[in-house]
């Protein structure tokens, strides 16, 4: 029996729950900390020595309890009270002002009510569910109806109060606050460095790190991530006659405030449009100077009541506010030449070397070519003038050639008929843009190869990263994947940089990485064609590498979402005796090769074929695919008759074009993230009208065998911001 808790006891805690968080909010939203980090320590570990003593003293809101959650085994889906829109997009004052007089045909008012502008932050959208003023729920935006469950990692966030404050505006009984989280480029930049000092991978850019630390299964790694957050909305639960006494977007930010919500200091109101004009070309040119990413601005028609009246578009659009986004920084330089990286399969990617040029406060000396066809569409060529763009992409893309009439030019760019890694003669696959280099003993090969295979969707081997991998190459340590668990702690030692400490972690982690298990073992071989969702199918299905590579083509292809090319590469990957040494080298390292069989849900994507070209404006390919295979849908290489959709991005190439040719739906990446709602409602409305309970799924061309369909658990899915 519970032994009852001292009324002093109580009393204390909830003076220091209530001195904790004053602390933070002082801290973290006031940036005026009146107490010391040493007092705070102090107060912390007071609270947390009585929650010890008495656990019934332990409450949900507790700053205690920012952190401790096991780790979660999936993310939950949950809905929001109602859905999250998404805002239009304007690019210049006369589609900003086009916008006004819309809204003008509709409410003449409008004109006049004056404006609310905000950043527009680059981050991750989120809702936090406070009922009573208490934090019960986080989640992300999803895809706007639903979204993922990240409450335990949302805690750890300090600046979001677990409780909120009872000052100003009255605290709703329940209710969504929406805003963004995101990294402060300072803390993104120390972050990055502190990882590449341990030899681990760093990071693309601070959106996709947030993003990606929001939705870690364990909110211990969340807690080591600089996250901050900014509040901009309210959204009440419908089914409440509840009302929040504001009458303006103004009054809403001055009320969170009120509540300890963080609240960007640069939003603004404004009169009228041409006063949201100067605050747009003066906050263009500051906006380089703050510590976090922003692409724009965010207007919005100040008073509620012609919110109301404006209405919705589409059941997305909010008519009341819209997004000025700035044009990307473009700068001019020179193209010095064009040289070649061959990465893990041998593909030969293209890249720019550039005279040094400063765009956006960076200097750029490379960017993206994409593909030899790509240079040749662009016709780009070395000693060009060239226009390069950087909009936030981890590296930077030439967009044109500056040429001007009778200029003399170099020679057209062509790739090279031989590797430049190790000369041996390159092979033009017909139904790709890539080339590739077929000697898996290419150095180039080996450690790109090396680096996937330590990867965290891979075989997650932390403290091995590429200075690290490329140190053991030099020194004769490694030669594949598999010595990586021959090495020891003597022959770390006798390196530079080792001490027993970074030795041993490393070695522990090596050990650790035994257990990921078959389909993380597959991945991490780095066979051409078979990606992350292709490997868990095929160890669902086999359940032991052998029965894999002892497959033959038709076997493979019988497996539901695994296509003849992937099949064919893994099936020629297997008849190598150089590959088969690795596997045995693995299996006597004691690295488990086997998988749990078991047939895993299909998802609305489930016999649907995407291609994905060009280049897409939030997410990376692999963030793509990986939102696609997750959905039970299969992403391919080239276009055909069987493809369902092309998801297009900028600088997209001749696929679009025979895309066009045999009528396949092109779609953008924020139609993509739309979709699987979308398809959902289609099965069901064809389920409905054949008379059926379940959804019908298109139908799928015959295999060569039929097996149970066998798909991985659905993964977490995308977010798309506020854009």
């Amino acid at each position: 029996m519970t032994s009852p808790v001292p009324p002093e006891a109580a009393a204390r805690a909830a003076e220091l729950r209530e001195q904790i968080e004053h602390a933070n909010h002082e801290y973290y939203v006031l940036d005026a900390p009146s107490r010391s980090d040493r007092e705070w320590d102090r107060l912390f570990q007071e609270l947390k020595r009585l929650e010890e003593e008495h656990p019934a003293l332990r409450t949900p809101d507790s700053p205690t309890q920012r952190v401790g959650a096991e780790p979660a085994s999936r993310l939950e889906k949950t809905a929001h009270l109602a859905p999250m829109l998404s805002l239009d997009n304007a690019f210049s004052p006369e589609e900003l002002r086009g916008w006004e007089q819309r809204n003008a045909r509709m409410a003449a008012e409008v004109a006049t009510a004056g404006y609310d502008v905000e950043p527009k932050i680059d981050g991750l959208a989120i809702a936090l569910t406070y009922e009573d003023g208490v934090l019960v729920r986080g989640a992300t935006r999803g895809n706007g109806t639903i979204g993922e469950d990240v409450t335990r990692n949302l805690r750890t966030i300090r600046e979001i109060p677990l409780r909120l404050r009872h000052g100003g505006v009255r605290v709703p009984a329940r209710m969504e606050v929406r805003g963004e989280v995101y990294m402060p480029l300072s803390g993104f930049s120390a972050m990055n460095a502190h990882r590449a000092a341990e030899g681990q991978s760093t990071f693309a850019n601070p959106r996709n790190a947030a993003a990606g630390a929001v939705r870690q299964l364990d909110p211990g790694v969340t807690a080591t991530r600089p996250l901050r957050f900014f509040a901009y909305a309210v959204q009440l639960d419908p089914r409440s006659t509840d009302r929040l006494p504001v009458q303006t977007q103004s009054e809403l930010l001055d009320g969170l405030r009120g509540w300890g919500l963080p609240v960007n200091e640069l939003a603004a109101h404004r009169d009228d449009l041409d006063g949201v004009l100067e605050y747009v070309a003066e906050f263009e040119s500051t906006r380089g100077t703050l510590d976090y990413e922003v692409d724009g601005v965010v207007v919005k028609v100040e008073p509620f009541r012609l919110h109301e009246e404006l209405g919705v578009v589409g059941g997305r659009e909010p008519r009341w506010a819209t997004a000025y986004k700035y044009a990307p920084d473009l700068a001019e330089t020179t193209l010095n030449s064009i040289e070649i990286n061959v990465g893990r399969t041998g593909a030969l990617n293209p890249f720019a070397v550039l005279e040094p040029v400063e765009i956006g406060g960076v200097v750029v000396k490379l960017a993206t070519l994409h593909n030899e066809e790509d240079i040749q569409r662009k016709d780009l060529r070395a000693g060009d003038r060239v226009i390069v763009k950087r909009a936030g992409e981890v590296i930077p893309q030439v967009v044109a050639a500056v040429v001007t009439e009778g200029q003399p030019r170099g020679e057209p760019y062509k790739l090279p008929d031989h590797c430049p890694a190790c000369g041996t003669p390159v092979e033009r696959p017909d139904d790709e843009a890539m080339v590739y280099c077929p000697n898996s003993a290419c150095p180039a090969r080996i450690y790109w190869g090396l680096v996937h295979f330590v990867t965290r969707s891979a075989m997650d081997i932390r403290g091995l990263g590429e200075e690290r991998i490329r140190l053991f190459l030099e020194q004769g340590l490694i030669r594949d994947v598999a010595d990586v668990y021959a090495l020891t702690g003597e022959q770390l030692l006798a390196l530079e940089g080792f001490k027993e400490k970074s030795a041993r972690n490393l070695l522990d982690g090596i050990a650790e990485s035994k257990e990921r298990g078959l389909a993380r073992v597959l991945f991490g071989l780095g066979v051409r064609h078979v990606g992350q969702h292709a490997a868990e199918l095929l160890a669902r299905h086999f359940g032991d590498i052998d029965r894999i590579l002892n497959a033959s083509v038709d076997e493979m292809v019988a497996v539901h979402g695994i296509g003849r090319t992937t099949a064919e590469a893994l099936h020629g990957w297997a008849q190598h005796e150089s590959n088969l040494a690795v596997v045995r080298k693995l299996r006597e390292a004691g690295v488990v090769l086997t998988e749990e069989r078991g047939e895993a849900p299909s998802g609305d994507f489930t016999g649907y074929t995407f291609v994905i070209t060009g280049t897409l404006p939030t997410l990376t390919r692999d963030e793509a695919t990986e939102f696609i295979e997750a959905r039970g849908g299969r992403v391919t290489g080239s276009v055909t008759k069987k493809t369902s959709f092309l998801v297009v991005g900028e600088d997209a190439g001749s696929k679009a074009a025979k895309a066009q040719e045999l009528s396949i739906p092109q779609i953008s990446e924020a139609e993509l993230l739309a979709l699987p709602p979308v398809l959902a409602a289609k099965a069901a409305e064809a389920a409905a009208a054949a008379g059926l309970s379940e959804p019908v799924k298109p139908k799928r061309a015959k295999k060569a065998k039929r097996v149970p369909a066998e798909e991985p658990a659905e993964a977490a899915a995308p977010d798309a911001t506020e854009s």
